[in-house]
């Protein structure tokens, strides 16, 4: 199976296809910029390894190396934007799960299985399926015709909390971290710098709570584009550090809509 994306919600999916006996090939890009980034496989890009609760996905640069990866019992990644490696390795499965709310690309023809999360796709029109990702009654439904829930831009809300827990960037710069992932803040802490070269502007808490989620120091950024994340409930520090519900909700989706297909892990 060939997942593209690698942040936290696709980890979401890798890890629980890994896990069911399935062979898994990352797909990434150059420089990733997932937030929550102690539970997404992209940081192999950067570590050359990453581990999420047990599972290994390792950075490969060829075929040879996504094969002894494989064999190793790892998920592989390797850096391909436009999709080049779903053609060498024929995957049964290709699941899109870049999140980006829009199609960059993916459609019917790349495998017997095409499964797409979120919003910006048709199902039985770009792809096979569509998954739901929209909070709420309909998480992790199984679409096979028509689109997902349209993107609010609203995050969902945890004890009260919405728009506040998640923090976006004022200015185009570089990242400067202060803090880390899993700090507990206080509201008004500062918790990074946006350096845009003529001034270091202060990012501080909106609200009190868990340092869930902080894009990697030296990352570089542009206005608007979602730097951290804060969890209210600062007795939930180990969530920093695992899969969130909703990421797995979405991937038991995407299991069941492969198996229902006739695909087993040792086909």
């Amino acid at each position: 199976i060939i997942v593209r994306g690698a942040g936290d919600l696709s980890t979401g999916t890798i890890h629980k296809l890994h896990r069911c006996g399935f062979k898994v090939v990352a797909l990434e890009i150059e420089k990733p910029l997932a937030i929550r980034r102690k539970v997404a496989f992209s940081e192999a890009v950067y570590l050359g390894e990453m581990e999420v609760e047990g599972v290994i996905c390792k950075l490969c640069h060829n075929i040879d190396d996504i094969k002894e990866t494989l064999n190793d019992n790892k998920v592989a990644l390797i850096i391909d934007e436009n999709g080049y490696y779903i053609d060498k390795l024929k995957p049964k499965v290709v699941v899109d799960a870049i999140i980006a709310k829009k199609n960059l690309g993916t459609n019917k023809s790349m495998a017997d299985l095409t499964i797409a999360l979120g919003p910006g796709f048709c199902a039985g029109k770009d792809v096979d399926i569509v998954i739901e990702t929209m909070r709420g009654h309909n998480l992790g439904r199984i679409i096979t015709n028509g689109r997902a829930e349209k993107n609010t831009g609203v995050p969902g809300a945890i004890k009260g909390f919405s728009k506040e827990r998640v923090m976006h960037s004022q200015y185009d710069g570089i990242m400067e971290n202060v803090c880390k992932i899993g700090d507990i803040v206080e509201k008004g802490d500062l918790l990074c710098y946006i350096n845009n070269y003529e001034k270091k502007h202060e990012v501080r808490a909106t609200i009190s709570g868990v340092l869930r989620g902080l894009l990697k120091d030296g990352a570089k950024v542009n206005k608007n584009l979602k730097i951290l994340d804060i969890d209210p409930r600062k007795e939930e520090v180990k969530n920093a550090f695992t899969i969130s519900d909703k990421a797995r909700c979405i991937a038991g989706g995407v299991l069941e809509a492969i198996l229902n297909n006739g695909i087993y892990p040792q086909n």
